[in-house]
């Protein structure tokens, strides 16, 4: 366990100790939120993200050592256990490396090399190789057999003997760890990933031309981004790209390749004219061709699959953390619109506490066209509950709809619209829970109420859905549903705790991600607030059933009541801390009521003076914080985009216009920007800023409003190009972009690099002999 502590701890750069402490405490059941907010003092301050990192590695690395533990066992089992392999195994520092030590020893079927070897053919190669100089077909004549084996092998011939050696030793250096290593990270380095439109495939099918932009594609590997990786990887999956990874320099037909070359260096060897010699360089090409180009092809795309989907998972994971923590519009009543064309649009209104409290259905659009009709009965709406903020779901006749809701806006005078996303409303409607909390609700309105509470509180309201159904994902379903799952669940938990939640309004998916509490124990909680009325402290979660201690001290400071007996109860202080207050309260000589938010007074406290043996200095300054701010949300305050008026759908954009639009999506490569009109627009990661930019999320985050001007569009294809670049361009400090591989992005063939290191000269060198 030690060497893991220490490797973690160099990786995230922090001491060993503080390692060591949040380990102990994640092993003890404790949560990342718990951890990072109120264990400070154990773990050196550790915040969320590291935690999540160690957390990661920590799981990695027991895997790793688990597995090094059974190839020892293995291998001592075979007795071919050396004091130099266990050492090489011991230092692995990858589950990759590790399985490269084991290959040599892992059971396998019978191979040709094995077989060769079983007939005693070995000797003859290891002697070939010392010595080129020695006559392969003469040194092969005391090695032939005189009957077939029995199992049908047969070394009866020469030629028989001379293929068993080029088995045995094909297979020996496929299977040297520090080659195939090296043969690895050079391709990684040099070597190309291309793609092209898969034979028989028509190019102008709907299904197919959407992988146009890699019907001809190839770029460096290691490279590649993200996105290209996985859509060239999609478009495998479907027949309709063939993809493979090609050597920087293609060898001319009937010559070694540079690979070849590179195997020769790390033997020693180079064709000098011996007998032997073309024995050896057909077995060069064997051991690349047949055994190393494919298993280095399939390992490479491996590696490539699994960084991109780390990318991918990780956009989604940073656009699922900004849409949770967006902006909410509070307590306020508001009428949520489910556009539709021939089944109308739905309509629902909430309350300010979330409570659906009337629906309809109007019809302003094909084919009854009732727009006046459509305007009394949502005016009578607004009216008789007091709406003042209209949500309107992003779907098909948003922007019509939002064109009957400024209708309605110029009677009803303040009245404000907002376009949300309506991403997994319908998912939501159709869930067991939703029936739950509006059992006698039509589906499709459930959605229209479900759309006006993402306004009044997107993180309440969002939890209730499967994060991958929120749709803010880069090629989400082409990555691993696992890692992609567990991502997003540590994002909904980490931003459910950082805004807290109050217990006698939150639903039962909103509880369930407190800290320390499961979906039984928050149901549980439900119930009773249910039976005995609201929750008049903290101290009465510890009636609830089956949750005890360990669980009130996960969640307790996560869980806000408002108008409690307590005023310490609506605050992130602690629980288990209530004392310290109490000791600043003696030394203020005031009640709670009259130091919370008071800033001035607060600030005159010593931390240092307050803390004890139990709570430290950093513990105590955290609970001044809090108590200046009490119960602070952490999210922006409320704003409202506000569209062009005229510009409903992709035909009416021209070029050179200037709009404002929510950002709706980002990948490091842009962000994607609702305009309203059906189909997202794309800024560029190079059209965000006059400055340079490497990643989008620089620049914006999704739910930005930002100001966009039109660049391109291209209605058949529904491509809009957009820039942020609006003003007048800054000085430039920074060197130039490099645009070499920008261009794939847009739809161009990004260049190759024949460019040849100087490792690369050595093998060409050892190529001029092989080609003799």
């Amino acid at each position: 366990m030690q060497w893991i502590i220490r490797q973690i701890a160099a990786e995230i750069r922090v001491g060993e100790e503080q390692v060591r402490a949040a380990v102990q405490l994640l092993d003890g059941g404790a949560t990342v939120p718990f951890v990072a907010r109120y264990r400070k003092e154990a773990t050196g301050g550790l915040d969320d993200v590291q935690l999540r990192e160690l957390e990661v590695r920590l799981v990695y690395l027991r895997e790793l050592q688990d597995r090094r533990e059974a190839i020892l066992r293995s291998i001592e089992e075979q007795g071919k256990l050396t004091p130099e392999l266990r050492a090489a195994i011991e230092a692995a520092p990858t589950k990759q490396e590790l399985e490269d030590l084991y290959l040599p020893y892992k059971p396998k079927r019978r191979t040709k090399g094995q077989i060769a070897r079983e007939a005693g053919i070995e000797p003859l190669a290891d002697r070939l190789i010392a010595d080129p100089g020695l006559d392969p077909a003469a040194q092969a004549q005391a090695f032939v057999k005189t009957d077939k084996g029995e199992g049908g092998e047969d070394f009866t011939t020469v030629a028989a003997v001379l293929d068993g050696v080029r088995d045995i030793l094909s297979e020996r250096w496929a299977e040297d760890p520090a080659l195939v290593q090296q043969l690895r990270e050079w391709l990684w380095s040099e070597g190309l990933f291309k793609s092209k439109l898969a034979t028989g495939k028509d190019e102008n099918h709907p299904d197919v031309a959407k992988f146009r932009d890699y019907f001809d594609y190839d770029e460096p590997i290691g490279r590649v981004p993200s996105h290209r990786a996985l859509a060239v990887f999609r478009g495998c999956q479907l027949e309709v790209l063939e993809a493979k990874l090609s050597l920087p320099v293609e060898p001319e037909p009937g010559k070694p390749s540079i690979a070849e070359g590179r195997i020769a260096l790390h033997l020693g060897w180079s064709h000098q004219g011996r007998p032997a010699d073309d024995l050896i360089r057909k077995c060069v090409a064997w051991t690349w061709r047949v055994k190393l180009s494919l298993s280095t092809e399939r390992d490479l795309f491996a590696r490539l699959r699994e960084e991109a989907e780390k990318v991918a998972i990780k956009v989604f994971a940073d656009n699922l953390r900004d849409l949770l923590l967006a902006a909410p519009a509070g307590p306020r009543v508001v009428m949520g619109l489910d556009p539709g064309i021939r089944t109308g649009v739905k309509v629902a209104v909430v309350d300010a506490t979330g409570k659906l409290v009337d629906t309809a259905t109007v019809f302003p659009h094909e084919p009854r066209r009732d727009w006046d009709g459509a305007l009394h009965t949502l005016g009578r709406l607004c009216e008789k509950h007091g709406v003042n903020l209209i949500a309107i779901g992003n779907g098909t006749a948003s922007r019509e709809t939002d064109k009957l809701a400024a209708d309605l806006g110029k009677r009803l005078p303040g009245m404000q619209r907002v376009v949300v996303s309506e991403s997994g409303a319908s998912v939501y409607s159709a869930s067991e829970f939703a029936s739950q909390e509006m059992p006698d609700v039509d589906v499709s309105l459930r959605g229209a109420a479900s759309i006006a509470r993402r306004l009044q509180d997107p993180l309440a309201e969002l939890v209730k859905i499967d994060p991958k159904s929120i749709g803010v994902g880069q090629y989400q379903h082409d990555v691993n549903q696992g890692e992609l799952a567990r991502m997003l669940g540590a994002v909904v938990e980490d931003c459910v705790n950082a805004v807290g939640v109050d217990l006698n309004t939150a639903s039962v998916p909103l509880l369930s991600r407190v800290s320390g509490l499961s979906g039984s124990v928050a149901k549980a909680v439900v119930r009773w607030r249910e039976a005995h009325g609201a929750f008049r402290s903290r101290q009465q979660l510890l009636e609830v059933s089956g949750l005890g201690a360990k669980t009130f001290e996960q969640s307790a400071g996560f869980l806000r009541i408002r108008g409690g007996d307590n005023p310490l109860d609506m605050t992130g202080v602690h629980p288990e801390t209530y004392p310290v207050v109490e000791k600043m309260l003696a030394a203020a000589g005031k009640p709670v009521q009259e130091l919370m938010g008071r800033g001035e007074l607060l600030k005159t406290f010593r931390p240092e003076r307050f803390a004890d043996d139990r709570f430290g200095a950093v513990t105590v300054k955290d609970i001044i914080v809090e108590l200046e701010k009490p119960g602070r949300d952490p999210r922006p305050d409320f704003k409202v985009a506000r569209f062009n008026d005229g510009v409903e759908d992709i035909a009416d954009l021209r070029e050179g216009m200037e709009l404002e639009g929510t950002v709706s999506n980002v990948a490091a490569f842009g962000a994607f920007v609702d305009l309203g009109v059906h189909q997202d627009g794309l800024v560029h990661v190079s059209q965000l800023s006059h400055k340079f930019v490497n990643d989008a999320r620089e620049v914006v985050k999704t739910g930005d409003i930002v100001k966009v001007k039109v660049l391109e569009v291209d209605p058949a294809r529904k491509r809009i190009s957009l820039t942020m670049k609006l003003g007048a361009p800054a000085g430039r400090r920074d060197g130039p972009r490099d645009n070499r591989f920008e261009g794939a992005a847009r739809g161009q063939r990004a260049p190759t690099n024949p460019a040849i290191g100087s490792a690369m000269q050595g093998a060409f060198a050892k190529l001029q002999g092989l080609r003799k």
